[in-house]
């Protein structure tokens, strides 16, 4: 089981910048897929930000391309989303996410999430 925390949220200004930070830590035997997720309104589904597979495979939802870029620090065993060019309609709850095994167990975690507020 990976346990997540994200930080680096906050309030910004339209076209401003961020960069959220997740720590990875916990039992994990192998990773499958990484990525960032966000909820706009409490109660809603989580939308799907950017994945990066295990390959490599790196997808976005179209609505960040050009402004979102997923990074990782294997070494730190930390996940970032550096947010460029920030507009309303990115504010949101953001998750981080991992998918992997720990020993035999199949796992999905997601974080608390950090809040990014944006608006003049």
């Amino acid at each position: 089981q990976a346990d997540l925390v994200e930080s680096g949220g906050g309030s910004v200004q339209p076209g401003g910048s961020l960069t959220l930070s997740c720590d990875i830590s916990g039992n994990i035997d192998a990773v499958h897929e990484v990525g960032w997720y966000r909820r706009q309104v409490p109660g809603q589904q989580r939308e799907e930000v950017v994945t990066v597979t295990k390959d490599g495979k790196t997808k976005y939802a179209d609505s960040v391309k050009g402004r979102f870029t997923i990074a990782r620090d294997n070494a730190k065993n930390m996940l970032f989303l550096q947010m460029k060019n920030l507009e309303p309609e990115d504010t949101a709850t953001y998750y981080c996410n991992v998918i992997g095994d720990s020993g035999e167990t199949f796992f999905d975690s997601f974080g608390p999430g950090t809040q990014v507020t944006v608006s003049s």
